[in-house]
């Protein structure tokens, strides 16, 4: 099963920038996106061999997220179910016969860690989330999880270190969730590899220059890691700050 996630940073204009010769080529089973930045009719998928599912944030031109399955599910929702996080179109969850997938764009922290509160408690809720539903079967989690874990995720780790993205708190919150049953599909197949980024800044270059951040994640329950098959970033895939990341699985 071949699986990918894609933060577009708004699919009306990556549509533009060549993300149906990426989507066409790819041939995902599920393909899914983040930061859509649509509101219900302004754009949709047009491909009868998918199933498509589309959350929106109440707030225009802002957030959402869109997942896109050759297999029908056997339940899909949207949100986590916690009135305080779901109206900026953040998550949603396809349930299967034997598994969860999970597409998130998770809250970023913003300059001067304006809304770092409001993310830690964000983190705890999808967390306790999260591990409901591995309760009754494995899940795959992927998206824009807006951290980047341990130093050899990012280009610069001293001079980032506190800013948004790479703050104790955050990194913590990603260790604990790692630690309460789930797997970084990509370091458990590569463990020192690095220079290895699925987002950079568009100011400085940094794409040029390869000064980038591992943002992008699949994680699954550490209870199916021994099926992991591949692991990608698709760093060559151009069309938004962020690259494509996908995961192979035999499920």
């Amino acid at each position: 099963m071949k699986l990918i996630s894609w933060n577009v940073n708004g699919i009306r204009a990556c549509m533009n920038k060549g993300f149906m010769d990426f989507f066409n080529e790819v041939d995902a089973d599920i393909f899914c996106l983040q930061e859509t930045k649509i509101s219900e009719g302004q754009w949709e998928l047009q491909r009868e061999d998918f199933y498509s599912y589309y959350n929106y944030a109440e707030k225009k031109g802002y957030s959402g997220t869109a997942v896109f399955s050759k297999i029908k599910p056997l339940n899909v929702s949207y949100g986590i179910g916690i009135e305080e996080h779901d109206h900026e179109g953040r998550v949603i969850t396809l349930e299967f016969g034997n598994f969860y997938f999970v597409c998130v764009y998770t809250p970023n922290s913003k300059s001067e860690l304006e809304r770092l509160e409001y993310r830690c408690r964000w983190e705890d809720d999808f967390r306790a989330y999260l591990l409901k539903l591995n309760e009754s079967k494995p899940v795959i989690i992927t998206g824009d999880m807006n951290v980047a874990h341990n130093e050899i995720d990012l280009k610069n780790p001293k001079s980032n270190h506190h800013n948004a993205g790479f703050t104790d708190e955050e990194r913590e919150k990603m260790t604990k969730l790692l630690a309460s049953g789930f797997t970084d599909s990509f370091r458990y197949l590569y463990p020192d590899r690095t220079d290895i980024y699925s987002w950079w800044s568009y100011r400085f270059k940094a794409r040029e220059k390869n000064a980038g951040w591992r943002i992008d994640y699949f994680l699954t329950s550490s209870s199916i890691e021994n099926k992991i098959r591949e692991a990608n970033i698709y760093t060559g895939v151009l069309g938004s700050d962020h690259c494509p990341v996908g995961l192979e699985i035999d499920l």
